[in-house]
């Protein structure tokens, strides 16, 4: 499942992560950190909706694994087959379109509409921001550094023809932005993470949480064997080597800047996904 060289990628990413923290805490510096504690509800109704949205998260990996072999052969996932380790076959355009279905309404729409129904406010679950300057500055510093570490191990996209390149980075933008970004942006960093906060009252263990809780939520990747202790072990060693640090990332981004739209901007639609993702897509969607 895995080699020596994706063993080495993942040390690498767990070390990129901890430098791009670093640096979003320097840009941070004198910003006024917002309160995402406050914008949880009292403790325990804090714990109530906590404990509903694991319930809720666990049936919706179950039943995206159901769909996924209904409809094709991998299981429905936050992030689609091929993305981050290469499968052995090729999936189709349907999969392409029940991925982004099933996870955009199970894990963006519901959530973000059972939760606006609740009586919370857009500010509430982080979805607006207090500093559109400060934002956009801290978007460009981190999108231009996760940028140049994607291209600079993966070429993929430098292969593409003109038409290639320009039809398949806007299909795979659009794609992996309703199919992964906006789904993980509300379901963790919107509605979770302050509820984090508010539960543990610490920073470090709320972006912990939020990065365990990332990479969670991947456990049934295409590339994922569950089939032997052996599988299972290398398989959960990988998922944490995976996402456990840009989880993190992503949960500093949310708390540095208190805009949970900040992360989809600067370390997740455009990098990585757009740089690595749309050789993929050109291949599935037959774009010449």
């Amino acid at each position: 499942m895995a080699s020596g060289y994706q063993l080495m990628s993942a040390h690498a990413q767990i070390l990129w992560a901890l430098f791009l923290i670093a640096v979003i805490v320097f840009v941070t510096r004198g910003r006024p950190v917002a309160d995402l504690a406050a914008r949880a509800p009292a403790p325990e109704v804090n714990r109530a909706e906590l404990l509903v949205m694991v319930a809720y998260a666990i049936v919706a990996q179950v039943v995206g694994v159901g769909l996924g072999r209904l409809v094709g052969i991998y299981p429905v996932s936050l992030h689609f087959p091929g993305t981050v380790f290469g499968i052995s076959t090729q999936v189709s355009v349907r999969d392409v379109y029940a991925w982004v279905a099933y996870n955009f309404v199970v894990y963006a729409v519901i959530p973000y509409a059972a939760f606006r129904a609740r009586g919370y406010s857009n500010e509430a679950l982080s979805l607006k921001s207090s500093d559109r300057r400060a934002d956009l500055l801290l978007i460009g510093i981190v999108l231009v550094l996760e940028s140049a570490f994607e291209l600079t191990f993966d070429h993929g996209i430098f292969a593409l023809g003109g038409h290639q390149l320009l039809v398949g980075a806007a299909a795979t933008f659009i794609i992996y932005f309703l199919g992964t970004s906006l789904p993980i942006m509300v379901f963790i960093y919107a509605i979770l993470l302050p509820r984090y906060l508010k539960l543990t009252g610490s920073v470090v263990t709320t972006v912990i949480l939020g990065g365990v809780t990332y990479a969670a939520l991947h456990l049934f990747e295409a590339w994922t064997l569950w089939n032997s202790p052996t599988h299972i072990v290398l398989s959960l060693i990988f998922l944490m080597f995976q996402y456990f640090g840009p989880g993190m990332v992503k949960s500093v981004l949310t708390i540095r800047s208190g805009n949970a739209w900040v992360h989809v901007w600067a370390y997740h639609s455009i990098a990585p996904h757009v740089w690595l993702d749309t050789p993929l897509i050109v291949l599935i969607f037959r774009i010449t």
